[in-house]
C-alpha cells in the first residue's frame, strides 16, 4: 500500500474535512511504482510526524492527487466498505425513489456528499428504469464492480449504463468509456420528469432535447 507524508501544517485542512489533496500538500510519496502509476490505488495518508490521517485514493494523473476515504484507522478500504457506502447512499434517498412516477430521474449517489468522491449514479423510472453511472475519479473506477455489485441489490433495477465525460475521465488519466454494465442498454430518446420540468433525454450521453409542454 502507497504511504502519502503530507506537508507540515497542510494536514489541517484534512482533519477540518476536507476529502481532497493537491499536489502542493504532499511532502513525498512511497510505494511500488506500478501503484503510483494506478489511477485510485489505496494509501495511507500520514502527517510529517507519521501520525495517521486516514486512507485515500492515489492518483499520479490527477490535479486531485488523492480523494480521502476514511479518517477511520480500523476502516479498511475494501468491497465491504464500498458496499456500505452505496447502501447508504441508497437508503437515503429510497422513500424519494419509491414515490416518484414513471419516467422520473432523481439522484442516487452523490460523490463526496455519501464518501464515494467522484461517483455520480441517477435512477430513471424507479425498479423497472435505468440506472446511470459516472465514475469520475480513479478511486470509484478501480472499484467499479463492487458498486455496480452494490447498486443493482440494493435498488433492485437491473439496468446499468456507464456515462463519460471525456474532458473529465482524461483529467484522471481514465479511458473515456460508455457502456452497458448490467442488463440492457437505455432506448435512444426517453421522456424524463425532473420536478416540475418534462424533456426528452439520451440517457446515454445526457443530451437534452427541445423541452416539452406540461
Amino acid at each position: 500500500m502507497l504511504i502519502i507524508t503530507i506537508k507540515q501544517g497542510k494536514e489541517k485542512s484534512l482533519l477540518a474535512g476536507d476529502p481532497w489533496i493537491y499536489p502542493t500538500a504532499i511532502e513525498r510519496v512511497d510505494g511500488k511504482p506500478q501503484e503510483k502509476s494506478k489511477p485510485g490505488s489505496t494509501a495511507i495518508v500520514q502527517t510529517s510526524s507519521r501520525q495517521f490521517i486516514g486512507r485515500a485514493a492515489y492518483n499520479a494523473h490527477s490535479q486531485i492527487r488523492a480523494r480521502m476515504w476514511s479518517y477511520k484507522e480500523d476502516e479498511p478500504v475494501d468491497h465491504a466498505m464500498i458496499k456500505r457506502r452505496v447502501k447508504a447512499a441508497v437508503a437515503k434517498r429510497l422513500p424519494a425513489l419509491r414515490a416518484a412516477g414513471p419516467n422520473a430521474l432523481l439522484p442516487l449517489v452523490l460523490g463526496e456528499e455519501d464518501g464515494l468522491s467522484g461517483l455520480l449514479v441517477h435512477s430513471w423510472s424507479g425498479q423497472d428504469g435505468y440506472l446511470i453511472c459516472q465514475f469520475n475519479s480513479g478511486g470509484v473506477e478501480a472499484w467499479k464492480v463492487a458498486i455496480v455489485q452494490a447498486l443493482l441489490a440494493e435498488t433492485g433495477c437491473p439496468n446499468v449504463y456507464q456515462r463519460s465525460d471525456e474532458l473529465i475521465r482524461k483529467g484522471e488519466g481514465l479511458p473515456f468509456i460508455s457502456r452497458v454494465l448490467a442488463g440492457e442498454e437505455p432506448p435512444d430518446h426517453v421522456l424524463v420528469i425532473e420536478g416540475n420540468q418534462r424533456y426528452s433525454m439520451d440517457l446515454c450521453t445526457g443530451f437534452k432535447f427541445p423541452k416539452l409542454r406540461s
